[in-house]
């Protein structure tokens, strides 16, 4: 008995899943951990864009701009 079209579809999408699953390396815990960090000094140096954008003294912009300093320089080395 022949097989129908649909269920050699639903095989070939099936395999073709589990080839994608298989090629893709796992991450380490160092490197989710490392990614997470980058994303969090990411996220957190946009965040102190924003605010150096809208700050109205120059004690506040002078924090912050020191702030973005240091994310930056912590980006450079993750």
């Amino acid at each position: 008995m022949a097989r129908g079209f649909e269920s050699k579809s639903v095989e070939s999408q099936q395999s073709e899943a589990s080839f994608g699953r298989t090629r893709r390396p796992r991450e380490t815990a160092e490197d989710v951990e490392r990614r997470q960090k980058r994303e969090s000094l990411e996220m957190s140096r946009a965040r102190v864009s924003r605010e150096l954008a809208g700050a109205k003294t120059a004690v506040h912009r002078s924090a912050l701009e020191n702030a973005l300093r240091f994310l930056d320089d912590e980006l450079k080395k993750a």
